[in-house]
C-alpha cells in the first residue's frame, strides 16, 4: 500500500519504526476483551491499564494481575487526585508488585477539581516518597500536544521539568505519553518543543485505534481534542459521512514522514483502542503484515 502525500510516497515500512514497542490502553473492565485478542498481541507488549472512577481496587489490581499473566507488560494508572489517603495508595501499590510485578506507572493528576485525598497531582505523588523503592524503570506522565483545556502552557511545560527532575532524583526515568490526536502537525511540532526544552524521554504518541466516527468524535470531544472538519479530512474522514468507519493508517504514516529520529528521539505510538482490543490488535497485526509483504 502507498499513500502520495504532497508528492511523497509512504510505504508501510516507513512508519514500521513508529510501531516498534507499541502500547496499549485497557480499562479494569476489558479483561475478557484482552484474552480474546492476546494471540495477535506481540508478547512483552506494554499494557496501560486506565484508572477510571467506578471501578474498585481490587479490580484495577486483578487486570494488572492477570496482563502480566498473560505475559505482557503491565503499567497501570494511579489518579493522584482519586487517591483518598496515603494508606490507600500504599496498599494499591504493595499489591501491583506482589501480584503483578510491576515495573513501570502512569500517573496523572486527574479529572476531579478537589483533591479527594492529599495529592494535588501527580506532581506530589511523585514527591510524596511513595514511589521509593518499588524497583520501578519508569513513570509516565502526561503530555498534550494540542494543549490543556484548564491549564496553560507555561504552567504544563514547568510541571513536565519538574516531574522529569523529581523522578531523576529517585533513580527512575520519565516517559510521556501524549494525549491522541488526529493531525500529525501539531504532534510533532510538539515533540520538536520537547527535545528544545531539553527533554530526552521517550514519547509514546497517543494515536486512536480503529473505530466508528461517531465513536472517534465523542471521545474527541470529552477529551477536548481538535476534530475540525479540516483535520478530520486530513485524518482519512468526512464529517458529512459518520456511520463509517476510520483507522490511523494515514496519520501514521504523516507521522512517519515528518518525523527525523536524530532530530526529535526516542518515540513509539501508544493505542486508545476505543473500537475495542481486538480491533485495534488487528489493525497492528494487518499494517506490520502489508509493511513486511
Amino acid at each position: 500500500m502507498l499513500d502520495v502525500t504532497q508528492g511523497q510516497a509512504v510505504a508501510p515500512e516507513s512508519a514500521g519504526s513508529l510501531l516498534e514497542s507499541f502500547s496499549l490502553e485497557m480499562t479494569a473492565k476489558d479483561v475478557v476483551a484482552l484474552e480474546e485478542a492476546a494471540g495477535i498481541i506481540p508478547p512483552g507488549t506494554r499494557i496501560a491499564i486506565a484508572f477510571l472512577p467506578g471501578e474498585t481496587f481490587e479490580a484495577r489490581l486483578k487486570a494488572a494481575e492477570r496482563v502480566r499473566a498473560l505475559g505482557f507488560d503491565p503499567a497501570p494508572h494511579i489518579s493522584a487526585r482519586r487517591i483518598a489517603s496515603e494508606a490507600e495508595l500504599r496498599g494499591f501499590l504493595e499489591g501491583l508488585v506482589a501480584k503483578a510485578s510491576i515495573r513501570r506507572l502512569f500517573v496523572v493528576a486527574g479529572d476531579p477539581p478537589v483533591p479527594e485525598g492529599p495529592y494535588e497531582d501527580a506532581l506530589s505523588l511523585i514527591r510524596s516518597g511513595m514511589l521509593n523503592d518499588l524497583g520501578l524503570e519508569s513513570v509516565g506522565v502526561s503530555g498534550y500536544p494540542e494543549g490543556h483545556p484548564e491549564i496553560g502552557s507555561p504552567a504544563l511545560w514547568q510541571a513536565m521539568r519538574d516531574k522529569r527532575d523529581a523522578l531523576a532524583d529517585l533513580g527512575i526515568s520519565m516517559t510521556i505519553l501524549t494525549q491522541f490526536g488526529f493531525d500529525a502537525r501539531p504532534i510533532v511540532d510538539w515533540v520538536e518543543q520537547v527535545r528544545e526544552s531539553g527533554i530526552d524521554a521517550l514519547i509514546r504518541i497517543g494515536v486512536p485505534g480503529p473505530a466508528g466516527v461517531k465513536t472517534l468524535l465523542r471521545f474527541a470531544a470529552r477529551c477536548g481534542v481538535g476534530a475540525s472538519a479540516k483535520v478530520m479530512s486530513r485524518y482519512g474522514l468526512s464529517l458529512t459521512q459518520l456511520m463509517g468507519t476510520a483507522g490511523p493508517d494515514r496519520l501514521i504514516e504523516d507521522l512517519a514522514r515528518r518525523v527525523d529520529p536524530e532530530r526529535h528521539g526516542p518515540l513509539s505510538l501508544h493505542f486508545y483502542p476505543f473500537g475495542g482490543i481486538a480491533k485495534t490488535a488487528e489493525w497492528v497485526s494487518d499494517f506490520n503484515a502489508r509493511k513486511a509483504a
